[in-house]
């Protein structure tokens, strides 16, 4: 198994089991307060994890286009996390982390625009029936 393989099942694990517990920390406050105490944590940890392995030399690498684009990258993250955390106020988590996948089908078609990356009829039939199945579950 390539190692990216491996990185992307731990962040799947790690993203199902965080939409549990912040539905329990969510208990008595807004989704909103929820996701701002959630996101200072987020900030504190990864600052640290990035002090331990990132070596100070790659920090002169970082161009303004870098820089850009991942600034971006964090205002549609906060986007999606502001949303997200209303609907599991309001909602079961199962069937909003179930839609919060639909991510995939965006994700297929602006890797296609943006990165140029292909979309085989795999990923088109995979694609069209992740969307089917969250068109049945919005529903159910």
């Amino acid at each position: 198994m390539e190692k990216w393989v491996l990185y992307a099942v731990f962040s799947m694990a790690f993203a199902g089991f965080t939409s549990v517990i912040a539905k329990l920390g969510l208990a008595g406050i807004s989704g909103d307060l929820g996701l701002a105490v959630r996101t200072c944590f987020v900030f504190v940890f990864v600052l640290m994890f990035a002090a331990a392995v990132v070596p100070v030399e790659q920090l002169r690498s970082l161009t303004a286009s870098n820089f850009g684009w991942l600034a971006l990258s964090g205002v549609t993250t906060a986007g999606s996390w502001i949303f997200y955390y209303k609907a599991i106020k309001l909602g079961e988590v199962s069937t909003v982390a179930l839609i919060d996948k639909g991510s995939v089908v965006v994700a297929l078609v602006f890797a296609w625009l943006l990165l140029g990356e292909a979309l085989t009829t795999a990923k088109l039939v995979g694609g069209a029936m992740m969307l089917g199945g969250l068109i049945v579950i919005a529903r159910g």
